[in-house]
């Protein structure tokens, strides 16, 4: 149960710093803002979840949908 909800709260953090980049691009009037910093962390998060969920499921905490046929 505590792997669903870290891999929820990845899945979070990469949606609010897409969101945040969005704003970042949008906002142009602020040049401290960086853009690609939130796009660098959405690119860590995934990295991240991926891991995660080859990880987890080596270990068997996880399990696939079995084949559909």
């Amino acid at each position: 149960m505590l792997i669903k909800l870290i891999i929820i709260a990845l899945l979070l953090f990469i949606i609010i710093n897409l969101v945040r980049a969005g704003l970042a691009m949008l906002k142009q009037d602020q040049p401290n803002v960086k853009m690609s910093r939130f796009i660098g962390w959405r690119v860590v998060f995934s990295a991240l979840l991926l891991l995660l969920l080859f990880i987890a499921q080596a270990m068997g905490l996880i399990e696939p949908n079995p084949r559909p046929y």
